[in-house]
């Protein structure tokens, strides 16, 4: 390992890189650092058409090779799984299979993030929202242990068997301006969008998801790294259903916001002065 800029996503799904922080991933792949995601799950429990399950044993085998296809479009230079099971959504009987996320005890689940984060070193870790963005148990669940791990990963008395300790500088939530999705509530109905049944499953709420969380930092996506990003989305062929269109004036407003991607910075702590516009800003 070398001083390069290092930075880590800690999240619960294939595709959550993507459709989530992945214009920032891709802008600091281009700005030369090294970039990891930690997936919590395969995703075993996301629907897909048969079409997209065709080649594969099962529909996580199915995630994985698209999470790894996007990986690729993304320029990280890796993806580590931390060995859960997808928990489906909030009361699916999912929830309870004991390998889940969701129902893995908090203190093991940090215990493998600190693992990941010794071995890669990084200087940022970035994860979800204290609502997981759209309230998924398992993005709960990895926002939990993440920010529990930031903290232990540098106190050799914490989980001493998972390596030499380190101390990652900055952490940050990837979060988004709530007026946007305020507007976007009152757009989707245009294009035929149910905000209160939204995703493929029809099992998104975004009026519930409404909550706001502080922006200290806004990053310039540039077109390089929005067009890793993009095609990186394309690779999750079998979540993309359900989702926006791919034409019109929707799509036209969610390119336009995507050339900035924003985040709370959790650690160290910021007040409603700090406004950055680098993840790696004061770190040494």
């Amino acid at each position: 390992m070398t001083a390069q800029d290092t930075l880590i996503f800690v999240g619960a799904h294939p595709d959550d890189e993507s459709f989530g922080p992945g214009g920032a991933l891709a802008e600091y792949v281009e700005r030369g650092a090294r970039v990891y995601y930690a997936c919590a799950t395969r995703g075993e429990v996301g629907s897909a058409d048969p079409e997209h399950l065709v080649g594969h044993a099962t529909p996580g085998d199915m995630r994985w090779a698209e999470l790894t296809a996007a990986t690729r479009e993304l320029g990280l230079a890796g993806v580590l799984h931390l060995g859960y099971r997808d928990s489906g959504m909030p009361g699916s009987p999912d929830n309870g299979h004991p390998e889940a996320l969701a129902a893995a005890p908090l203190a093991e689940v940090t215990g493998r993030v600190v693992k990941v984060l010794r071995e890669l070193r990084p200087q940022v870790v970035m994860t979800f929202d204290p609502i997981g963005g759209y309230r998924h148990p398992d993005h709960i669940a990895i926002h939990l242990a993440t920010v529990r791990a930031f903290h232990a990963a540098g106190d050799p008395a914490h989980y001493p068997e998972a390596g030499p300790e380190c101390e990652p500088q900055k952490l940050y939530y990837s979060v988004f301006p709530k007026g946007f999705l305020k507007w976007a509530v009152r757009l989707m109905p245009l294009f035929g969008q149910d905000p209160r049944r939204f995703g493929r499953n029809r099992d998104i709420d975004v009026t519930q998801l409404l909550e706001e969380f502080p922006i200290h930092a806004r990053v310039p996506i540039r077109p390089a790294a929005l067009s890793r990003k993009e095609r990186a989305s394309a690779c999750h062929k079998s979540q993309l259903g359900g989702g926006p269109p791919r034409g019109g004036p929707l799509r036209f407003l969610l390119r336009r916001f995507s050339q900035q991607e924003t985040f709370m910075r959790a650690h160290p702590p910021a007040d409603g002065r700090v406004r950055e516009d680098d993840l790696f800003a004061g770190v040494v």
